[in-house]
């Protein structure tokens, strides 16, 4: 069977993080792209009956962390489950930003966001969102990828 032509992408793994009524999660996206010149604006797919995406939705913020390749365990423990029933970031290396928003410490780094604007995609939803600042935490460590991923069996 011939492969899609949008399945050679290599995307990067980010989790996205966000909080709401002392309610926080995070899950994991493959899409996010930079959609205004100079970093001031940045595009993230969110998938619609996640619990992160309900969360986005009615505070307006969000952090999104890129992810290394030494937090490749996260694809199960924030992506498998629902923060719904439990606690993401119990054990999960965090801060807490000043809007009350946490972040992965062990990330790359991240983007402090605020929504935007918003559009439909299908099973998932397209938020605009103008960027507050971007964190470097840890630049010496690799890119964790969606290829990676698919490789060592971790995805289908």
């Amino acid at each position: 069977m011939k492969r899609s032509l949008l399945k050679f992408k290599n995307y990067e793994v980010h989790s996205v993080t966000t909080v709401y009524a002392g309610n926080k999660n995070a899950n994991i996206a493959t899409w996010m792209m930079q959609s205004g010149m100079k970093g001031t604006f940045l595009s993230v797919a969110l998938y619609k009956v996640d619990y992160t995406i309900e969360l986005v939705r009615q505070s307006g913020i969000l952090n999104i962390n890129l992810l290394s390749m030494e937090q490749k365990n996260l694809i199960n423990k924030l992506g498998r489950k629902s923060g719904r029933n439990s606690d993401k970031f119990k054990n999960l290396p965090h801060a807490i930003d000043e809007r009350g928003c946490p972040y992965l410490t062990e990330a790359i780094g991240y983007v402090a966001c605020e929504v935007h604007d918003t559009a439909d995609s299908g099973d998932h939803e397209i938020f605009t969102c103008r960027i507050i600042r971007q964190v470097v935490l840890n630049p010496e460590k690799e890119v964790l990828t969606y290829k990676y991923l698919k490789d060592a069996g971790l995805i289908r």
